[in-house]
Formats: C-alpha cells, sequence, structure tokens
C-alpha cells in the first residue's frame, strides 16, 4: 500500500498525520486540545502532520530583532538539534533565512521530528518578522507555520490581509480553507472554496511565481473543490 495522501492536495502524509503540511487540511479530527503554561508563556500542544506532532508545543511573544544585532543561528542548544547544526544564516539574505527554517520545519514535521520543529519554528516565525518585503508566498509560509502551531486566529488574520491587498489571490481562499477546517466551520469552508473556484481559471492563468511553485497544491484542492461541491 502506497503512502496516504492529502484529500485536498496530494502531498504525502506521515503515518497517523492529523494535518496536512502543505495546505494544513485536517485528516482527522484530534482528539484532544489542550493548554499548558511553561515559562510564564503560553503554550499549545496541538494535532499536526505524522503522530510524534502531536505534542509539539511552541513558546511564542519572540522578539523582532534585526540579523545584524541578533543572528538567528545564536539560539542556544540549536547546533545540537539536527546533525550538522544550522546553516550559516547570516551569509543569507533575510527572505533566504525565512525559506530555509520554513523548509526545515516543514521537512521535520512530515519526519514527526518534535525537537527540530519546536526549535525551529519561532527561528522561522522571527525571520519572518525581519522580512523588510512581505508578499503573499511569505504569508502563506508563515500562515501554515501559525496553523501548526495552533494559532488560528493568527492564521486567519494573515490569509485575509493576502485577500486584503490581492483580492483574487488562491492562497487567501487555500489558508481560509485550512483554518475553516482546523476550526470545523463548515460555512467558512464553503465560502472559501466558492471563492477560490470564482477565480481559479483567472488566477491561474496568471504570472504569479508563487502558483508554479505550488502548482500540485492547487490544483488538487480546484479538484478536491469541485468534486466535493462548495456548499458540503
Amino acid at each position: 500500500m502506497g503512502a496516504p495522501q492529502c484529500p485536498s492536495c496530494g502531498a504525502k502524509l506521515g503515518r497517523g498525520a492529523r494535518f496536512c503540511t502543505s495546505c494544513g487540511t485536517e485528516v482527522r479530527r484530534p482528539a484532544v486540545v489542550g493548554r499548558a503554561r511553561q515559562g510564564g508563556f503560553p503554550v499549545l500542544p496541538v494535532a499536526v502532520a505524522g503522530v510524534a506532532v502531536l505534542g509539539l508545543v511552541l513558546v511564542l511573544l519572540f522578539r523582532t530583532q534585526s540579523p545584524q544585532t541578533a543572528p538567528l543561528g545564536s539560539a542556544p542548544g540549536v547546533g545540537s538539534v539536527v546533525g550538522g547544526g544550522l546553516p550559516d544564516l547570516s551569509q543569507m539574505t533575510p527572505r533566504e533565512q525565512f525559506d530555509r527554517l520554513y523548509n526545515r520545519v516543514m521537512t521535520a514535521a512530515e519526519q514527526g521530528d518534535t525537537t527540530t520543529v519546536a526549535s525551529f519554528s519561532p527561528m522561522a516565525l522571527q525571520a519572518y518578522n525581519n522580512l523588510e518585503v512581505v508578499d503573499a508566498d511569505a504569508r502563506y509560509h508563515a500562515a501554515m507555520l501559525r496553523l501548526h502551531s495552533g494559532d488560528v486566529t493568527a492564521a486567519r488574520q494573515l490569509a485575509d490581509s493576502i485577500l486584503l491587498e490581492y483580492p483574487d489571490h488562491l492562497f487567501g481562499f487555500v489558508l481560509r480553507a485550512a483554518v475553516a477546517r482546523f476550526s470545523g466551520d463548515t460555512e467558512q469552508l464553503s465560502n472559501a472554496r466558492s471563492g477560490f473556484l470564482a477565480v481559479w481559471e483567472k488566477e491561474i492563468g496568471g504570472t504569479r511565481q508563487e502558483y508554479q511553485d505550488h502548482r500540485t497544491m492547487l490544483d488538487e484542492f480546484a479538484r478536491t473543490a469541485q468534486a466535493e461541491g462548495v456548499g458540503r
């Protein structure tokens, strides 16, 4: 038997996955979502892709700092998280730093590597805050990080910000659908699908590079929305 796939975007899922690391679609509703406190900051165990990520907790409230004054590679203990340690982020642009950290978090999530996910997710979000120019692609990636950490409100705000600046951007509707699935809001899920399909042909025929980078996910989302119907 082949590896299970996300019903919305077709991405490969880890064993026991509850959420897709590509589009955020809920594969199976989590049994328990609890709250705890650690070091005075709220932390939230949530179900994300891979059964090991069920215990993921993220410490939020990281202060925005410039790469020059607070290098992302200076966090204590990072070098021992993954063999080879953290790449030399100081030699990268802020966007390269964000993309590298985002990819590392998502790869670790797919592999069920909770230590790497918990260590690098806050760093990826810090790198996002350091960006001088924030486009729709960066917001999409930041929203996925927020969604997988259980911060549904922040993910929803990022989706809305995409559509506020780019009213027909497909990523905004994909994120709204992911948030709706996470929250169990069938009405908002239907609205997100409707909005997506209304602009699908026009948008996908354009020249946005981020669409090409995520073409498989977008094609699968479109097929799923059409197959399941926007009213379901």
